[in-house]
């Protein structure tokens, strides 16, 4: 269709992808880190879940605002702005030195992860214009989204088997080198031609809104109702009630809300968020598992779950096709039914079942998410007009942060709800037995000093109580992503990709 940018297209995707890989990939390798950095920094239970979360929160608070702001000020610039920063925080993460530092470092990480992934998919809308071409553009793009939260463990466990736990973030500098060397010379620049202003009051307002709602689901899900998760409950959903009455007056908004009108796009964005919750919280946990219950290595937990990888890839690549084949709603669907499935087949877990049960599950969750999360992606992006692109990329973006942020929030809380509850053996002293109720990393730490049959006793407890912790939120998850499965088949109906396919 645009015979001049004919020739480079592909390789740009292969920048893009790169940079959506890299940002993905930073919100899981640190679940691999977490029992090297909690015995370096010694953070306590909730600086270790802020730790872990606070990079997802701030993605989600600022996508839509760096999206709109793309638009406005140039996508290409943006995301090269935004790889620079990536590569240049991604070193104060590696050399914190204490749970404060690491946080704020973790957070200032989210603000320039928020630069990178929108701009990569409104890039790509500008770069294909044939709706087959962009299909496949954004499959590999999804695959990679996908891949990029399954391969952290990976990469993270041969860091880790090598080197000290900071190396999980120098591995962003020779990537965000490459991406700004090449994609200043092979990216187009594309922008809104009208942007209107950049409205400052509702990028407060959506970051407030966003980290409040999910900071309130945090506390409710690991303290119960407490005063701290009602105010932030109140002044997240007060944010972006505000946000979306601001969004309707404005001449030109950050977010256009009547976007939202269509259904397709509506159901689209929620089976996105879902579809991550379901990736995301397995995989986090598993690698709490694989390493913590099972006793394996950091490398051989990390390629443990190389099935969920696999099976994303593979998906994303033919997902495009296979919604024009059947029906948009047959393969969201059957997606998100996938990972509820697998999910529920974990409700069997325990401490010694074999590998083929857990690799089959994440073979089956990457395989849903892959074709899930690429279908809706494509639905979003084909559903506005191309100068909008950056803030309709920010919506899938912000579902996909948000459901990696909530995965491990919501599953995580669960988890450690029931784990705090086990009843500590006989005869363990008060200060091992409080370090041990923090979290498992702390009942195997803590038992290494105490007598043999003791510290057994204690870990062996702290085990089962994670276990049973585990299957509890897999079950939980399996009802919410079977429920939405259903509502995704009734809301896509007659929902279809871009024209130019033949239909």
């Amino acid at each position: 269709m645009e015979g001049a940018r004919r020739p480079g297209r592909w390789l740009a995707l292969s920048v893009l992808v790169l940079a959506v890989l890299l940002v993905a990939v930073d919100a899981t390798v640190l679940g691999l880190a977490t029992p090297f950095l909690s015995e370096d920094l010694k953070p306590s239970g909730t600086q270790l879940l802020w730790i872990g979360d606070v990079y997802s929160f701030v993605i989600a608070g600022l996508l839509v605002s760096m999206g709109s702001l793309g638009d406005r000020i140039g996508r290409k610039k943006l995301l090269l702005t935004g790889a620079a920063a990536f590569g240049a925080v991604s070193l104060l993460n590696a050399y914190a030195t204490s749970p404060e530092m690491m946080i704020v470092a973790r957070a200032l990480l989210g603000v320039a992860g928020a630069t990178l992934m929108p701009s990569t998919l409104a890039l790509i809308r500008n770069l294909f214009h044939d709706p087959r071409e962009r299909s496949l553009a954004i499959g590999v793009w999804g695959a990679m989204a996908s891949a990029g939260a399954a391969v952290g463990p990976v990469v993270g466990g041969f860091l880790l088997e090598h080197f000290w736990w900071g190396s999980v973030f120098l591995i962003n500098l020779p990537v965000m080198a490459v991406l700004v060397v090449v994609g200043v010379k092979l990216l187009p620049e594309s922008k809104n031609p009208a942007p209107g202003p950049w409205d400052l009051p509702s990028v407060v307002l959506s970051l407030v809104g966003m980290i409040g709602v999910v900071y309130a689901i945090k506390e409710l899900a690991s303290e119960g109702p407490t005063a701290a998760a009602a105010l932030a409950a109140v002044l997240g959903l007060g944010g972006l009630t505000w946000f979306v009455r601001r969004q309707l007056t404005l001449p030109t908004p950050l977010l256009d809300m009547r976007l939202f009108r269509d259904r397709g796009l509506s159901a689209a964005v929620v089976a996105d968020l879902l579809t991550v919750l379901g990736l995301s919280g397995l995989v986090f946990f598993l690698s709490q598992f694989f390493q913590l219950v099972q006793g394996r290595a950091p490398l051989e937990a990390g390629l443990a779950e190389l099935p969920a990888a696999v099976g994303a890839v593979v998906a994303g690549l033919i997902a495009g096709r296979a919604a024009r084949r059947y029906s948009v709603r047959a393969v969201v669907a059957g997606g998100l039914a996938a990972i509820g499935l697998a999910l529920a087949a974990l409700t069997t877990l325990g401490q010694t079942t074999g590998y083929p049960l857990l690799g089959a599950s994440l073979l089956v969750v990457g395989t849903g998410a892959g074709f899930a999360f690429t279908v809706t992606a494509d639905v979003i992006l084909s559903s506005v007009p191309k100068e909008q692109a950056g803030a309709a990329s920010a919506v899938s973006e912000t579902a996909y942060e948000l459901g990696a942020a909530l995965g491990i929030a919501l599953l995580g809380s669960i988890v450690t709800g029931v784990y705090r509850d086990f009843t500590t053996p006989a005869g363990v002293p008060s200060d091992a037995s409080a370090a041990a109720h923090e979290s498992l990393g702390g009942a195997v730490e803590a038992a290494a000093g105490l007598a043999p049959e003791r510290a057994e006793a204690l870990v062996s407890a702290a085990q089962d109580a994670f276990v049973d912790g585990l299957r509890i939120a897999s079950g939980i998850g399996a009802a919410v992503l079977l429920a939405t499965a259903v509502a995704a088949w009734f809301l896509l109906k007659g929902q279809k990709l871009g024209e130019g396919d033949g239909h």
